[in-house]
């Protein structure tokens, strides 16, 4: 397992589950203040299960598919209760770290990519 996979990992998982989180109508209104409409809660969720399923396909092909699955879990399971903190404690931040994880991955990529 090497760290710059799990970043990736954990990267896209919470920016996968902030979108989700976001296609809420409770949770978009706590952030934004308002309703999203049905076209943003679209939008939202097909970037949320489509960032979850390249989060798949990532763990299982650089960590090969008896191990990656099971890192994927981890990362999804770690950035679930780093988002579930973050609702809790500092909602308005929400937005801003799903932004913060997609740096994160791309930064993750790319040294993957020149490694």
């Amino acid at each position: 397992m090497t760290p710059a996979i799990l970043a990736l990992n954990l990267g896209l998982s919470f920016a996968a589950l902030v979108a989700l989180c976001l296609s809420l109508n409770r949770h978009h209104a706590e952030i934004f203040g308002t309703k999203p409409s049905g076209r943003r809660v679209v939008l939202l969720r097909v970037l949320g299960w489509g960032g979850l399923v390249l989060c798949l396909l990532v763990a299982g092909e650089a960590e090969g598919w008896g191990f990656g699955p099971v890192q994927w879990v981890g990362a999804v399971s770690g950035a679930g209760a780093g988002l579930v903190l973050l609702l809790s404690y500092r909602p308005r931040l929400v937005a801003p770290a799903g932004v913060a994880a997609v740096g994160l991955a791309m930064t993750a990529g790319l040294l993957l990519h020149v490694a």
